[in-house]
């Protein structure tokens, strides 16, 4: 569908309509303005610090491996303490920090090295493998249209990062049960348990 626009010369421009316009359109009015303004209880804001973290995503990318390299080396001491006791300070952390640098959600299953440093929990749709059909012609998004669209920056982000191939890399569908959960602390435990498992002698073998 299409909306005309006329403009001075006397011609008229087409523009085009998304589905969020129409919804919005379509909706009943009322004196009640709700103070979010999208599902994901979101008020319009800057994203500088969100944009800058994209803008710098080979920097982070390199900071990032040093900082779960560090995290490993610490597995010993998450496993005396015991993972499910340092969880919460953990989480504390993670939650500020990431929420500061990414608007992060704490979905728990973190990708943003394989995404540009773009949390794709920004989406509005919460889409994890690419952009809707939706994505302005500015490139902005189709649901907020003062936001850059999520995967847009994704691409972007990712064409500056060494393993800038990752964002190919087809994403599972979200594990609602992890929410809230530190995915540092459980990255850190899979890829301890992982090193482990190399490290056992192998049984079995042929005598």
């Amino acid at each position: 569908m299409s909306d005309t626009t006329p403009v001075k010369d006397g011609q008229r421009v087409v523009q085009p309509v998304t589905q969020a316009t129409l919804v919005k359109k379509a909706a009943p009015k009322s004196d009640y303005k709700p103070a979010d303004v999208s599902p994901q209880r979101r008020v319009q804001r800057s994203f500088a610090v969100r944009l800058w973290s994209i803008r710098h995503s080979r920097l982070l990318e390199w900071f990032y491996a040093r900082f779960a390299d560090t995290f490993l080396l610490l597995h010993p001491l998450w496993k005396g303490i015991g993972y499910g006791r340092v969880e919460a300070p953990v989480k504390f952390v993670e939650k500020r920090v990431k929420g500061f640098m990414f608007d992060c959600r704490m979905c728990g299953q973190c990708i943003l090295s394989s995404t540009g440093m773009s949390c794709p929990m920004n989406c509005p749709k919460q889409l994890r493998n690419g952009p809707c059909g939706g994505v302005r012609a500015n490139g902005n998004c189709e649901v907020e249209p003062d936001m850059p669209c999520v995967w847009v920056k994704a691409w972007e982000g990712s064409q500056n990062m060494v393993n800038n191939d990752k964002i190919l890399t087809v994403q599972k569908p979200v594990d609602q049960s992890l929410r809230e959960t530190s995915a540092w602390l459980r990255v850190t435990a899979q890829a301890a348990a992982a090193r482990e498992a190399a490290a056992a002698p192998k049984t079995g073998a042929a005598a």
